[in-house]
């Protein structure tokens, strides 16, 4: 079973958001890296690019397959997680710590429409 973190906020499409304070760090789940496989390439917005919640903002793809990334929360991207762009198999290594954006939230309510841990591990059981 894909490790699944406590803390964390969960999307349907399986990124994961960590927040801290007025900022959000937002990756794909341990599960998402292990359906996709080896990942070889990461597409990320440019910091700056204002995000909606429900909206595409780059793309992860592996050996088997493509990815878009979908925004669990809006906010402004602050920053991307460069190393992703040279060693994009680091999510593979560990999803939770390798994480792909950082945003400014601009609705954190918006989290509350997102699962928790053992919601999360629910629905990918099926």
């Amino acid at each position: 079973m894909a490790k699944v973190l406590e803390g964390l906020y969960y999307s349907p499409s399986h990124e994961y958001v960590r927040v801290d304070g007025d900022f959000a760090y937002i990756g794909i789940t341990d599960y998402a890296q292990e359906q996709l496989g080896n990942v070889v390439y990461v597409d990320m917005p440019e910091p700056g690019d204002e995000l909606s919640a429900g909206s595409e903002f780059g793309a992860v793809e592996s050996v088997k397959a493509a990815s878009d990334l979908m925004a669990p929360v809006s906010g402004v991207v602050e920053e991307v997680n460069e190393i992703l762009e040279d060693e994009p198999e680091r999510i593979n290594a560990d999803a939770f710590t390798n994480w792909i954006i950082k945003i400014k939230l601009t609705d954190p309510s918006e989290l509350n429409k997102l699962m928790n841990a053992k919601d999360y591990e629910a629905s990918c059981a099926g």
